[in-house]
């Protein structure tokens, strides 16, 4: 069976390509930088999936990639976990194609972003410089240029619907107006695995998008128009990029961090070039859809929770881009903990009930969590805007609110969170259900003194929130 490898591998397009590459039967090597994190959402032989573990930034793990795979998908992206992410980006590029010239790689496939090469974003600029890299590769390369993508859980897709569902009148920033030629993520994947291994695709690089060249605001006008909801749009020539970013930022369950990034890419016009597309399309024989298509496709898929990957899922939504591993052994030394245990009724049912916090779900004392949440967000946190891609399914690495799910077994009836609100110290929630019993422990390491004082300033809140949680959660 032929191996292809596939870089962020827990990524919201790497999630969706598993499944892709192992249909065309391929071996797919799924390349992450932390095992814990990797969940096979989709239906696919084990033997078709090998996952090892990389760090590109440190060459030396580059070798528990295997040499005799035939081709590579490059979908790695560090826009908004740090300031240096466009030298954290280069460095992964060249570290990568070093390495992959060892190896009996045929063809190397590079997702990036549609840019105006006149007048690029930082962002944008970043891809760019990541496309040279690979070009200049021993290896074919070949880059598709995607702007915005529509599609169940894509960051672009969640900031329509947000900023629609939310507000029936906008004053928005003038950008609103910027011409763009959106993608339907069906098409997107599509286009990624038809290239592959096509000659007259080597060395090239292509614009890929639907035929609708619309502007931001006619966007949001179309979502509208399919929801049935009516919305008045303003723009206004007074919004900073720094206050459009936090416009984003409140009104939107994005990060700030990606907020920015988006912004400096939102004033630059991403249109396709007629002659790139034509050509993609011709290669490739795909036909995108229309961005209504594509719009009611994911409305579909999000009513009937078909939601395989999800950008909050990433660490582009955390406060950190630390692996799992480093916060899985909960201390136990020099940590303030709050222990409450409740007899459950039925275990099935309890376990259930703790796998489904969170979310649309809400939590137990659920007035207390939300404005918990709201002062989050005051401060520059997650809040509980990310809530859950899935109402049911929890998955390592998933994000949960302001949680990120560090071990979640049903069976075992064990679950596992670790805090990315903005806090003096680090936090921890778990829960276990056995011997007849629902445990819950809240386990906080303070950060000196300020972190000392915050302990007892929630302190008489816990009392509310967590015995009452751990007994409604057991049934009680």
């Amino acid at each position: 069976m032929r191996k292809i490898l596939l870089t962020g591998a827990t990524g919201y397009i790497g999630k969706r390509m598993i499944n892709v590459i192992a249909a065309q039967g391929y071996q797919v090597i799924c390349c992450c930088r932390d095992k814990s994190r990797f969940s096979k959402s989709v239906d696919v032989d084990d033997a078709q999936i090998e996952v090892v573990e990389v760090d590109f930034l440190k060459p030396e793990t580059l070798g528990n990639i295997p040499k005799d795979i035939c081709g590579a998908y490059y979908l790695m992206h560090s826009m908004s976990n740090s300031k240096d992410y466009a030298e954290i980006e280069r460095q992964c590029a060249i570290n990568f194609s070093n390495y992959i010239e060892t190896t009996d790689c045929k063809h190397i496939i590079y997702l990036s972003g549609l840019a105006n090469e006149k007048e690029l974003s930082k962002h944008l600029n970043s891809r760019f410089e990541v496309e040279k890299i690979l070009m200049t590769c021993k290896v074919p390369a070949t880059v598709l240029r995607a702007g915005i993508i529509i599609g169940s859980g894509s960051a672009s897709f969640e900031i329509i619907r947000d900023l629609v569902e939310k507000l029936p009148v906008m004053i928005a920033p003038k950008w609103l107006h910027t011409k763009c030629q959106p993608i339907g993520i069906a098409n997107v994947l599509d286009f990624l695995i038809f290239t592959l291994f096509k000659e007259k695709a080597y060395h090239k690089n292509f614009d890929i998008g639907c035929d609708d060249v619309l502007t931001y605001k006619q966007m949001l006008l179309e979502f509208a128009k399919i929801r049935g909801l009516k919305r008045k749009i303003f723009t206004v020539p007074v919004m900073t990029p720094k206050l459009s970013s936090y416009w984003l930022y409140f009104i939107t369950s994005t990060s700030y961090n990606l907020a920015s990034a988006l912004v400096g890419s939102m004033k630059i016009e991403v249109v396709c070039r007629p002659e790139s597309l034509s050509e993609i399309k011709q290669i490739t024989g795909v036909k995108p859809f229309s961005y209504d298509t594509a719009l009611r496709r994911t409305l579909a898929k999000i009513q009937d929770n078909e939601i395989i990957s999800s950008w909050k899922d990433s660490f582009v939504s955390s406060r950190s881009d630390s692996s799992l591993k480093d916060y899985l052994d909960v201390p136990k030394h020099g940590c303030f903990t709050d222990l409450r245990t409740a007899e459950y009724d039925d275990r099935e049912q309890c376990v259930n009930r703790v796998f489904s916090l969170g979310g649309a779900n809400g939590w137990y004392g659920q007035n207390l969590w939300k404005i918990r949440g709201f002062l989050d967000l005051l401060v520059g946190g997650p809040g509980l805007r990310r809530g859950r891609t899935h109402p049911d399914n929890l998955h390592e690495g998933d994000a949960l609110d302001f949680w990120r799910v560090l071990y979640a077994d049903k069976e075992e009836g064990k679950l596992i969170l670790f805090a990315e609100m903005k806090l003096p110290g680090e936090a921890w929630l778990m829960f276990k259900v056995y011997k007849g019993k629902l445990w819950q422990k809240a386990v906080f390491r303070p950060h000196g003194l300020t972190g000392r004082l915050y302990w007892y300033s929630v302190l008489p809140f816990h009392g509310i929130i967590f015995k009452g949680m751990v007994r409604k959660l057991a049934g009680r």
